[in-house]
């Protein structure tokens, strides 16, 4: 519990979709298992390192390996010791909501009380027909099942109707978490309708904010908070995440140098663009990762700077951070989690304790 009048600390984070890029330098896809190992192996140096927050997304698809957060994130739970473990997202539409809650609940027992929920739409749509499940119910599915998942964070047994799952009559809802209730987000990409969701249901807003103007977006921080607001939340509770792409290294050029290959490798592949013609260039890239843009691609000063321009835009109390796209290596990313943990974040914190 947040004390009353009380500044939440700003909490730095780091997640993972877990793609699997063809290497650049090999030609060849890097496998599942390189890919899940190298994954535990950034959490445990963001745990050693003093980062707040450790994400893994769900995918359900070939280039991609992670479909399951939970079980990635209970064998991160044992390789760890303090850091806070959450989806990125958990797409709550074609999911179970009581598998769901379960699945965090064990988590949580697991890592002594780190567990949370960043529940989402999903960015693509492979776990409709997956699971069996109508794109046309794409709006109806979520919100109902954000509301059953709710029911089940607060009560131990519950009755339910809805129209898309199998009734409850008072049942048993196993295991019950450390934390008196699962910390529960909605992942926010740029509509209204889902800020303003997040607000009225109470939770956390998780927005992603991957390139661009993020003044843009200042509009949805506003929903969320008004819709907060109306439906009689305390504004304390309401918290604001942005998630970023990025890559951080000694010196502004070398974090160009370095994230450049990897980043265009990652847009031309998941854009489903495959023409060498259609490649991002090197001063598009550079155009993408300017000062005033989202995608935080520098040196610790200049990542520290976004960060402080944005929190003036968004009074957000949470940072996460994606660098493992594209098939950087894990020596990079090791090195640039470090950065993260000893330059950017002391930076911030001692800016924003001013």
């Amino acid at each position: 519990m947040k004390n009353e009048g009380v500044q939440p600390k700003f909490e730095f984070g780091l997640y993972t979709l877990g793609d699997l890029s063809i290497d650049i330098q090999t030609g060849h896809k890097i496998s599942p298992a390189q890919r899940l190992h190298e994954i535990v192996e950034a959490a445990k140096l963001a745990d050693e390192a003093g980062i707040d927050v450790f994400g893994v997304g769900e995918h359900h698809r070939l280039d991609f390996a992670l479909s399951s957060p939970p079980v990635v994130l209970a064998a991160i739970a044992q390789a760890t010791k303090r850091i806070r473990l959450t989806s990125a997202t958990t797409v709550l539409s074609t999911a179970d909501p009581v598998r769901v809650f379960e699945d965090f609940a064990t988590l949580d027992l697991l890592s002594n009380g780190r567990a949370e929920i960043i529940s989402g739409r999903g960015a693509f749509l492979e776990s409709f027909p997956l699971f069996g499940y109508a794109l046309d119910d794409y709006h109806a599915l979520f919100q109902e099942n954000l509301t059953l998942l709710q029911e089940l964070n607060r009560h131990s047994k519950l009755t339910w109707k809805g129209a898309f799952r199998s009734d409850l009559h008072d049942a048993e809802i196993a295991p019950r978490p450390i934390q008196s209730e699962l910390p529960i987000w909605i992942g926010v990409g740029g509509t209204p309708a889902s800020a303003a969701l997040a607000g009225t249901y109470g939770t956390g807003m998780a927005l992603a904010i991957l390139g661009g103007d993020p003044s843009k977006l200042q509009h949805l921080v506003k929903t969320y908070r008004q819709a907060g607001k109306n439906a009689g939340h305390d504004p304390q509770h309401l918290q604001v995440g942005i998630t970023s792409h990025g890559y951080i290294a000694k010196t502004t050029e070398q974090a160009f140098n370095e994230f450049y290959p990897y980043y265009a490798n990652y847009t031309s592949h998941f854009n489903g663009n495959r023409l060498e013609s259609s490649t991002l260039t090197r001063d598009a890239f550079e155009q993408l990762a300017g000062p005033d843009t989202a995608l935080a691609v520098g040196s610790p000063e200049r990542i520290a700077e976004k960060i402080l321009t944005q929190h003036k835009m968004f009074g957000h109390t949470r940072y996460m951070l994606q660098m493992d796209i594209g098939g950087v290596p894990f020596s990079r990313i090791a090195a640039a989690i470090e950065l993260l943990a000893t330059e950017v974040a002391p930076i911030v914190h001692r800016e924003l304790r001013k």
